[in-house]
């Protein structure tokens, strides 16, 4: 399976090309305005895709997305169908959880993971390659607080959900390089939390003029930092960017 992958270089999210070379068909899996890389590769090696995938709408993930398909030849949308009701262009093809499709030579197979958008999806690609999007990403997790999210035990569930998939497996995530699953298992620090295998902080931090309590404070894929605090005023647990966070 050929996989090559696009970053834009202001939002660091990525684009991702899927192919399999026996069959010469892949798909394109999201935006990010750096999608001609990936439309002249597979114009290059004739590779006709015949699907693209969307992980869910959020500009950095869409943007670029209509002129990839015109010069791809229109192939069909599909996303989940919340995303679906976001998206500008008609989705041909609606996918909820543990729906399948062939796609060419490629087998997907669609994990419905909300918490950083409510219509998120993610696609395990032929048993071995997931792509994650905006849930798991090397050595951190999605933020609950996005337009459309759906919130932190959404996120954390779908988290949990992609730990069950085989170590081995391979992560493309929606920012930044890949992974594992048996790397985020063993390393992630939100995932060695929720695995009962490090305990929570308890500082007292302020977000958003709300006072908190940080449970974690975590690198972030940008180089920044992501927190995990419980809001003291609603009992809410969220993950948000280091940055909204104010510490003593």
């Amino acid at each position: 399976m050929i996989v090559e992958r696009t970053e834009n270089p202001l939002w660091l999210s990525n684009s991702y090309l899927v192919a399999d070379p026996e069959s010469g068909t892949g798909v394109l899996i999201d935006g990010n305005d750096e999608v001609g890389p990936l439309v002249a590769r597979a114009q290059a090696d004739g590779i006709e895709v015949t699907h693209v995938l969307v992980t869910h709408p959020h500009a950095d993930h869409v943007a670029g997305l209509a002129e990839a398909r015109a010069a791809l030849g229109s192939p069909p949308l599909v996303a989940h169908a919340d995303a679906a009701a976001e998206l500008d262009e008609e989705v041909a093809v609606i996918l909820g959880d543990d729906d399948e499709l062939e796609a060419g030579g490629l087998h997907v197979k669609a994990l419905y993971t909300p918490g950083h958008a409510a219509g998120h999806l993610a696609f395990l690609i032929d048993g071995s390659d997931v792509f994650t999007a905006d849930v798991l990403f090397k050595g951190t997790v999605g933020g609950t607080m996005a337009p459309g999210a759906s919130g932190f035990a959404d996120l954390k569930a779908s988290v949990l959900r992609l730990l069950e998939l085989p170590p081995e497996t391979t992560v493309h995530p929606g920012h930044k390089e890949p992974t594992t699953i048996g790397a985020e298992a063993a390393e992630n620090p939100f995932v060695r939390i929720w695995r009962g295998l490090d305990s929570t902080g308890e500082e007292q931090v302020t977000v958003w003029g709300r006072p908190a309590t940080l449970k974690l404070w975590a690198p972030d894929y940008d180089g920044g930092n992501k927190a995990w605090v419980l809001f003291e005023d609603s009992g809410e647990d969220a993950i948000v960017g280091g940055s909204q966070v104010e510490r003593a």
